[in-house]
C-alpha cells in the first residue's frame, strides 16, 4: 500500500516509497501510475516526477482537468520542494546555491539548487588491513530553484558530496564502503517537504525520511 498523506476533490499526496517507479513501461512491472491506480480503483494522473529511487511527497491528480492545473502549479515558483539527502563527502560551505548548468539531451540547461547542511558525522571502522577507514557523512537539506533531470544528484556529485548509495553519479567505490560499514543499501535521497496552495494558503505537508543510516540525536 502507498501511503496518502493528503486528499481532497482534485490531488492526493501520497509518499512514494524507494524503488518504485513513478510511470509504467516496457520492463517496469511495478509504477505508481499503475498500482496506485489499483489500490484507489480509478485512474490517477501525474502531475510531477520523482527518480525510481527517491522516496517521499508526491502530487497525483484525480481527473485531467486537475492534472493540467497542478502540473502548471508544480512547474511554478509556487510549489515549494524540499528534500534530503545523505551524502559522503563535505560541502564547500555550511548553506549556498549552486548554480551550475546541467547537459541534458545534448543541450546545457541552467539549474539551480539551494542547500543547508543539517548535520554531519565521521563514520570510522577498521578495513580488511587493519588499517582504520573513515567517510564523513552530511545530512543535507535542498531546495530546488529548477527542475533538471537528477539536478540534486548530479550538483551533489559536482561538489564532492555524492548521495550515499548513488551509483549512476556518485561514487560506486565509496558506496561499496559504506555497504559494509554503515548498511547503506539504496539512494539516500527523500523528498521531505512539499507546500502547495489549499484553500486560499499555503499549507506544508512533511515526512520523514527513511534513510538506512540514522545521525545520534
Amino acid at each position: 500500500m502507498i501511503p496518502i498523506i493528503y486528499e481532497n476533490d482534485e490531488i492526493i499526496i501520497i509518499n512514494k516509497p524507494s524503488g518504485l517507479a513513478v510511470q509504467g513501461g516496457q520492463g517496469v512491472v511495478h509504477s505508481v501510475d499503475r498500482d496506485f491506480a489499483e489500490q484507489v480503483g480509478y485512474k490517477i494522473y501525474l502531475v510531477h516526477r520523482l527518480d525510481k529511487d527517491t522516496s517521499g511527497l508526491m502530487v497525483v491528480a484525480k481527473n485531467p482537468v486537475a492534472a493540467g492545473k497542478w502540473t502548471k502549479l508544480i512547474g511554478s515558483k509556487i510549489v515549494k520542494k524540499e528534500y534530503l539527502a545523505l551524502c559522503a563527502g563535505k560541502m564547500p560551505s555550511k548553506s549556498g546555491v549552486i548554480n551550475e548548468e546541467i547537459v541534458q539531451h545534448g543541450d546545457s540547461k541552467t539549474a539551480v539548487t539551494k542547500y543547508k547542511v543539517e548535520k554531519e558525522t565521521d563514520i570510522v571502522q577498521t578495513g580488511p588491513d587493519n588499517q582504520p577507514v573513515s567517510i564523513h557523512l552530511s545530512l543535507i537539506r535542498l531546495m530546488l530553484e529548477t527542475g533538471r533531470m537528477h539536478q540534486i544528484r548530479i550538483h551533489l556529485s559536482k561538489n564532492g558530496c555524492p548521495i550515499a548509495g548513488d551509483d549512476q553519479h556518485g561514487n560506486f567505490k565509496l558506496n561499496k564502503q559504506l555497504k559494509k560499514l554503515a548498511g547503506i543499501k539504496r539512494l539516500q535521497l527523500s523528498a521531505v517537504r512539499l507546500t502547495i496552495p489549499l484553500e486560499g494558503k499555503d499549507k506544508t505537508f512533511e515526512v520523514s525520511a527513511p534513510f538506512d543510516f540514522k545521525f545520534e540525536e
